[in-house]
């Protein structure tokens, strides 16, 4: 199947609520867990999350590790908005920055982070050069690597029988988008093909039956 383009950024009120409301927590506290079962001595420092939506994974990041500070960036203003108030009221405003930013031209100078993560961004970009130069730009040496994101999926009748048995409950604008952005994934096969030299120690492999992982560190 094709890729099929969806829109860069979730601005539409409405979908920003059904995705803020949505129950990922399962798949976000996996993805917390897995980050410090790979990583486990980052105890301390800095991390930027790319794509930080309605801020979940920061907070459970910023509650599992106690002495992290996390800059969380979104190019979303109604999505912004939800995170500030998810981080307001799980008291998390001294350790969890939210940013406004798009790729390229991140608003942080070269090697700045102890860590990069990122949760399903990479979809949504047209040119996914942007979002690994950045990687490589703003990590410090040996910083972890981590990203997850949607697998495309090898029809649009298996991308339907996905969002039926994973969102089924959920939000029927949900269940559109959730649908939309399987087609507009990347194949695990195709992000190896994107790295930059660099990059090509990073290890990307199918972790469930929707998502692919990176994980590394940085040259």
């Amino acid at each position: 199947m094709e890729r099929v383009l969806e829109p860069e950024l979730m601005e539409d009120p409405a979908q920003a609520l059904a995705y803020a409301r949505a129950d990922f927590a399962e798949v976000n506290q996996g993805f917390v867990d897995r980050f410090r079962a790979l990583f486990p001595e980052l105890t301390r420092g800095s991390i930027l999350d790319l794509g930080c939506g309605p801020a979940d994974i920061p907070i459970r990041l910023a509650r599992a590790l106690a002495d992290v500070d996390i800059t969380a960036l979104d190019g979303s203003d109604v999505m912004l908005a939800h995170a500030r108030s998810r981080v307001a009221a799980a008291g998390l405003t001294a350790r969890i920055r939210l940013i406004r930013a798009r790729l390229p031209g991140v608003p942080f100078p070269p090697r700045n982070f102890d860590a990069l993560i990122s949760n399903s961004l990479l979809h949504h970009l047209p040119d996914p050069d942007v979002f690994w130069q950045e990687i490589l730009r703003l990590g410090r040496p040996g910083a972890p690597v981590f990203v997850m994101d949607l697998s495309r999926p090898e029809s649009p009748e298996r991308a339907r029988e996905i969002v039926e048995t994973r969102a089924a409950k959920e939000d029927p604008i949900l269940k559109h988008d959730f649908f939309q952005s399987l087609l507009a994934a990347w194949t695990a096969e195709e992000v190896r093909a994107q790295f930059p030299p660099r990059l090509h120690t990073l290890d990307c492999r199918i972790v469930s039956d929707r998502h692919w992982l990176v994980s590394g560190r940085l040259p």
